[in-house]
């Protein structure tokens, strides 16, 4: 099995050629983007780049209702991406609404041929390892991308009282947004900080067990995003917002550290 490290587009500056060379250079595998979001990424111009510098690519999309599904997947498929990550439904719809929502997920995911997978995300379905693990034991081939620093901000706690939740969620994870979170907020100022060796040893720990699964399942990578977010994810300083870091340099320590800690 192979570890691929790809490195998100969001928080970047300077043109797209620029960014894609960057990360080129960085030593990444690929290139995790909403393509669809915010300012647009046309097929047109994202895949000779990719080509040109041989990275692969996991596009993610928002899609709060089930009759958007078919149209976002059909959009993003034409990317060509290894995977689909997708924020799915709102976290205030009740359990028939979202089970409708996945219903209609899978159906529209049989006809592709790309992995797609549900991320574990505030303000989503799966924003909590109970919820989670409810749709989870409803749907056995739903799959998710695990950014469990949601998880930690919405429980305010390390939630290790949902063992068998995080275990369900570990079997079904085909993707990881490798960022730690901490009670109080979705993104550490920096993950190396001793001050949050806790929170990065418990995320450490469920990211191991991932990898392990892969191994199990014969797969053939495993895929790893350290998707560290500019401000307002990224802590700043009062009155200047000016940032207490430099995200290009504490996603590439990210990128290296799970390379050393996968050790594939």
């Amino acid at each position: 099995m192979k570890l691929l490290v790809f490195r998100a587009l969001w928080g970047m500056t300077g043109s797209l050629p620029q960014q894609i060379a960057q990360i080129a250079s960085a030593g990444y595998d690929g290139v995790e983007c909403f393509p669809l979001e915010g300012v647009s990424i046309p097929v047109s111009e994202l895949r000779p780049l990719l080509e040109q510098y041989g990275l692969k690519l996991i596009v993610g999309g928002m899609v709060s209702s089930a009759d958007q599904i078919g149209t976002k997947l059909d959009q993003l498929a034409e990317y060509l991406p290894l995977k689909i990550n997708l924020h799915s439904g709102r976290d205030a719809m009740p359990h028939d609404a979202g089970s409708a929502f996945f219903e209609a997920a899978l159906t529209h995911t049989q006809r592709l041929q790309i992995e797609v997978c549900h991320e574990t995300h505030r303000g989503r379905l799966l924003y909590t390892p109970w919820d989670t693990a409810f749709y989870l034991r409803q749907f056995p081939e739903l799959k998710i991308t695990a950014d469990y620093s949601h998880w930690v901000n919405v429980c305010e706690r390390l939630p290790d009282d949902q063992a068998e939740a995080l275990t369900l969620a570990n079997e079904r994870t085909i993707h990881i947004h490798g960022r730690v979170g901490y009670p109080e907020g979705p993104q550490v100022p920096h993950p190396a900080a001793p001050e949050y060796a806790t929170e990065s040893g418990w995320h450490e720990a469920h990211w191991q067990q991932i990898k392990a699964i892969h191994q199990q399942r014969k797969e053939d990578w495993l895929t790893f995003t350290p998707e560290y977010g500019p401000p307002g994810y990224l802590h700043t300083l009062p009155f200047t917002n000016a940032p207490v870091a430099d995200l290009w340099e504490i996603c590439l320590w990210s990128a290296n550290r799970s390379r050393q800690l996968f050790n594939l």
